[in-house]
């Protein structure tokens, strides 16, 4: 059993207490499982990690203050087709500005300063062949919001046919990935819809490609 002290809610910032939290025996520390719809944000020696099918997911910190989030969040295809014109707003697009203004702001309300965001991207997979491709859409999305916000894109790992598991280290900026070639695509598919209900975990093995 946990020892209570490791997962120490003291440390945990204010509005994340439900956040599924729990102890990483090979990284030896906290980590932190988020799904789609949410966002974590630590000051703490933390790992942040989700699993991603044409979702996107936001790394985003201050290293000069130790402080960062990661976000996990879809913008679904609208049904006339294309992205970004204002006939096409929809309740998805304005939760994807929301999803990342809520990180930053976050960010900033407990110390970090806006000139030094670094941001790293995942996400926007086409893992179902015959389905459209939202993850396409997802990524013209947060390029576009990044660089509006003038914030400094360190790297992206996007687009393709697989999905990915990132675990992200929010106060190095470190992040693992690891392309899942075997994950059976369309339980993500169906998770990615059902949204912000009951997840199924993913299974995670194999070695983790590093940058």
């Amino acid at each position: 059993m946990v020892l209570a002290s490791r997962l120490d809610t003291k440390k945990i910032l204010p509005g994340f207490e439900k956040i599924n939290r729990y102890w990483d025996k090979i990284n030896n520390c906290v980590a932190v499982k988020i799904l789609p719809g949410e966002y974590y944000v630590t000051n703490s020696d933390e790992i942040v990690t989700t699993v991603l099918g044409s979702c996107i997911s936001a790394c985003i910190w201050d290293e000069g203050r130790g402080i960062g989030g990661m976000n996990h969040f879809m913008l679904p295809s609208s049904e006339k087709g294309g992205w970004g014109g204002s006939d096409l707003v929809s309740t998805a697009t304005r939760y994807g500005n929301h999803a990342m203004e809520q990180m930053i702001n976050t960010i900033l309300k407990h110390g970090g300063r806006r000139d030094q965001l670094l941001v790293k991207i995942f996400g926007g997979g086409k893992i179902i062949s015959s389905m459209s491709d939202v993850g396409k859409k997802n990524i013209k999305f947060v390029e576009h919001y990044i660089n509006k916000e003038d914030v400094t894109l360190l790297a992206e790992d996007v687009g393709g046919d697989q999905a990915r598991k990132v675990i992200f280290y929010p106060k190095t900026g470190r992040v693992r990935v690891k392309r899942l070639k075997n994950l059976h695509n369309s339980t993500l598919v169906q998770r990615d819809e059902r949204y912000q209900n009951t997840i199924v975990d993913e299974p995670f093995e194999g070695t983790v490609e590093l940058f």
